[in-house]
């Protein structure tokens, strides 16, 4: 549909009436990854819903919500993004799925994962790249000027590893482009807990991420609480099969 201005001798068009249509226009001009909310959701929807992703990942959906996870990162396409401790590359497909063609993910982890093997080999995505690096040091050299850095479920690893992770935040926060963000979302565990039980429970003190990344130069954009679960008591292992634990998630910008 195509609405035209038309002038006469008589009367000139108004300025109201040029504002009108060029609204309708800009509205015509909008497009997937405009930029506007409605067409993210749609974006967002499309790769929960990709045929590349496998029956594991929608019974993981229920529990890790990725329409809600993928809104709060901010993820759009053509963005330049690193996951780190990707695994098995549940998240990383997500993201890769977002930022198509003209984007990349990389995929980091200390070593190969044959489960992501598995799932690029079974639908390859030239957006994946693989980086085997080590933790306190995770981004790849042509990695730079990142948009987003997402770290899923897996700082309270890290945390009991002997790992430097003011030397990883660090690195992380060089990485992004000023504006850019990292993400991470984690199973919480009892305030003033620290780092006391991300081995046992598998679970980290919300308050002493935030400490640290704070200590890196980054700054607390939003806390998200899709994934929260008061009913959680935090004194069992995030891990158990019939626990949904409670998890926070972080939007950390680089000012």
């Amino acid at each position: 549909m195509s609405i035209k201005c038309q002038s006469t001798a008589v009367r000139k068009p108004s300025t109201l009436l040029l504002g009108i249509c060029l609204a309708y226009v800009l509205a015509g001009c909008a497009g997937p990854g405009s930029g506007n909310g409605q067409s993210d959701s749609r974006l967002y929807e499309q790769a929960v819903l990709s045929p590349v992703r496998s029956d594991a990942d929608r019974l993981a959906d229920a529990r890790r919500k990725p329409i809600e996870f993928l809104e709060f990162t901010g993820v759009k396409p053509g963005m330049r993004v690193l996951d780190v401790a990707a695994g098995g590359g549940y998240t990383t497909q997500l993201l890769a799925l977002v930022v198509g063609n003209s984007g990349a993910v990389w995929a980091q982890g200390t070593r190969l994962q044959p489960s992501l093997d598995k799932r690029l080999n079974d639908h390859p995505q030239a957006n994946i790249i693989r980086a085997v690096r080590p933790f306190d040091d995770p981004v790849p050299d042509e990695a730079a000027k990142l948009d987003l850095i997402t770290l899923i479920l897996n700082y309270h690893d890290i945390a009991y590893l002997p790992i430097d992770r003011a030397k990883m935040n660090q690195r992380i926060f060089e990485a992004l482009i000023p504006g850019g963000h990292f993400v991470i979302v984690d199973h919480s565990a009892k305030p003033g807990s620290g780092t006391a039980d991300s081995k046992t429970l598998h679970r980290i003190d919300e308050a002493t991420v935030m400490a640290e990344v704070r200590q890196a130069g980054f700054q607390l954009e939003k806390s998200g609480d899709f994934l929260r679960n008061p009913a959680d008591s935090r004194d069992k292992p995030s891990s158990e099969k019939d626990l949904m634990s409670d998890r926070f998630a972080l939007r950390l910008v680089k000012p």
